[in-house]
């Protein structure tokens, strides 16, 4: 069988398209400075590819999209390259089994498997037979070491990896076909359209939420107004210089989950919070409330410059997916900042405190926080540090938001109690 290879900068997923084609030797400059392109396999007498990879090895990262007759996606395979240039990790893998040739592309009844693969040989498998809604059943995939990872073939050397899933038993014959010459208005952008490599979550506007006036949705509530953060009484004591950000239901002895170097000193705890009116069905009338969006340990009064997020030791951003976060996890729906110098103490005291209901707790280490997403202070004795738990909005993993001033220094964290709200258009003067 002929396969026609066709090389561009990138593939529009909406169009089917390829965008701004490239000569073979184009595509090998861009694969030699890691700049992303695609790869555009097709063959004669079918209006869509067999597949199409996308390369982008300044991202670490190389995709696959399979696509049958009717121009459906049907796989999708995500890898990445980390340390052993030599070889690539099969991170995730997507399959659709649609059931009928009318059905469309990812419908949510549409059975799907999913497999996700780490380096340290874990991993988790989902079944759903029966689509998005219908249950699924999850599994430790059962992968050799050859399954995990894929040599890294040479630029041009690549197979057709879905060979078999188009039922080829012969290797196919390549056919190169070269691209044009770059169009007159190569300096503009791709459309949105086109895939690109995924991204981890972005920060969004976050210092704006600790800015009173300003408008942002959370998706729930068309209108909600900033309004002045709230402070907790008393400030956070970090004496060891090393703040912990962490769910308190960790393992004695594993540490916190995230720690983050301030100056020694005392902090300011905040509240960052919104105001909006609703029309209460109970009450049968206009209510208005104020809801807490995130909390935040104030480090300096200077402005964040740019936000980053926390990290534990072992986090590698090269594995994150689209939106994908790092972050403290927690099951009993609680955060906490600490100083990590004072950590096990501190936890002990959170624990006799707010687990064991201990009433003998001297009120100089222990205490409750009321009318606030703050919940206690504990404070160790022997270092002075303390650590503040708040409540969040439910179990998961929260990712942490550490802010930086121009000249790097860490000015604040924060920590969305919830989702991260959207800001609305500032309102205009009237008649203006």
């Amino acid at each position: 069988m002929v396969v026609v290879v066709g090389y561009a900068q990138a593939w529009d997923l909406e169009a089917r398209m390829p965008w701004r084609p490239l000569s073979v030797a184009e595509a090998g400059e861009r694969d030699a400075a890691g700049l992303p392109y695609v790869v555009v396999y097709r063959a004669a007498g079918r209006e869509a590819p067999l597949e199409v990879r996308l390369v982008s090895w300044r991202d670490h990262y190389v995709g696959l999209w399979v696509y049958d007759a009717q121009g459906r996606r049907t796989c999708h395979l995500d890898m990445r390259l980390l340390d052993d240039p030599a070889r690539l990790l099969r991170r995730y893998t997507a399959g659709w089994t649609y059931t009928g040739q009318e059905m469309a592309e990812f419908d949510g009844a549409c059975p799907r498997i999913t497999v996700e693969l780490f380096p340290d040989g874990k991993g988790r498998r989902t079944e759903e037979p029966q689509g998005k809604g219908g249950g699924s059943h999850v599994t430790v995939p059962r992968v050799r070491d050859e399954e995990r990872w894929m040599n890294r073939p040479a630029f041009g050397a690549w197979p057709l990896l879905s060979a078999q899933v188009h039922g080829l038993t012969e290797p196919p014959v390549f056919e190169i076909t070269e691209g044009g010459a770059a169009a007159d208005d190569a300096s503009g952008s791709a459309p949105v359209t086109c895939w690109r490599p995924p991204r981890p979550a972005r920060p969004g506007p976050i210092g704006e939420l600790f800015r009173p006036g300003l408008r942002v949705t959370d998706g729930y509530h068309p209108e909600m107004t900033v309004v002045e953060p709230r402070r907790i009484a008393g400030t956070l004591r970090v004496p060891s210089g090393l703040l912990a950000v962490s769910g308190p239901d960790v393992y004695r002895g594993d540490g916190p989950h995230i720690t983050v170097p301030v100056p020694p000193g005392e902090y300011v705890l905040e509240e960052a919070l919104a105001r909006h009116t609703y029309h209460c069905e109970w009450e049968g009338s206009e209510v208005t409330r104020t809801d807490t969006m995130a909390v935040r340990v104030l480090v300096s009064e200077s402005p964040a410059a740019t936000w980053e997020m926390g990290r534990r030791p072992d986090d590698d951003p090269r594995l994150l997916r689209e939106d994908g976060i790092f972050g403290f996890d927690t099951d009993g729906a609680t955060g906490c900042f600490a100083d990590a110098g004072a950590w096990e103490p501190l936890l002990g005291l959170f624990e006799r405190g707010l687990i064991q209901g201990d009433p003998d707790l001297d009120p100089d280490v222990y205490e409750d926080i009321s009318d606030s997403m703050y919940l206690l202070r504990t404070r160790d004795r022997a270092t002075g540090g303390e650590l503040a738990a708040f409540a969040t909005t439910g179990d998961g993993t929260y990712p942490v938001r550490v802010g930086r001033s121009e000249a790097g220094e860490v000015v604040g964290v924060v920590v969305l109690v919830e989702g991260m709200p959207e800001l609305l258009p500032e309102s205009t003067a009237a008649g203006a």
